[in-house]
């Protein structure tokens, strides 16, 4: 991982960079509400399928509009998932999955639910 590399990518999906501690470390604070994300350097990634990362975006069908505007390439276009929420997926430029997605008021309250237990 070369976080050179990844910052700016990450930049680009919308994410502001507040802490840069190069070669090793850098966090981001999200577009909306008071969520961060940091990526950590690794000598090695997972095996597999290898790392997933969510982020919610309200109006998902626009940014990834807006993104593919800005030269970032999607797997899969904006879909509506049989779990109810709505997805696109791309990968970041170290491979990691990285899926944006709706779930609305399905995604805390799913038909599926576990009922509180009083």
């Amino acid at each position: 991982m070369d976080l050179t590399k990844s910052i700016p990518f990450y930049e680009k999906l919308g994410l502001r960079l507040i802490v840069k501690a190069l070669p090793h470390y850098a966090r981001f604070e999200c577009p909306d509400g008071n969520s961060t994300f940091s990526i950590h350097q690794t000598q090695q990634l997972p095996k597999g399928d290898g790392i997933y990362i969510y982020f919610e975006c309200q109006n998902l069908d626009e940014k990834v509009e807006q993104l593919k505007s800005n030269g970032i390439r999607f797997d899969q276009d904006a879909t509506d998932q049989r779990w109810l929420w709505r997805e696109a997926r791309l990968k970041d430029i170290d491979g990691n999955q990285l899926v944006l997605f709706y779930g609305g008021e399905n995604r805390l309250n799913p038909p599926w639910r576990i009922a509180d237990k009083k």
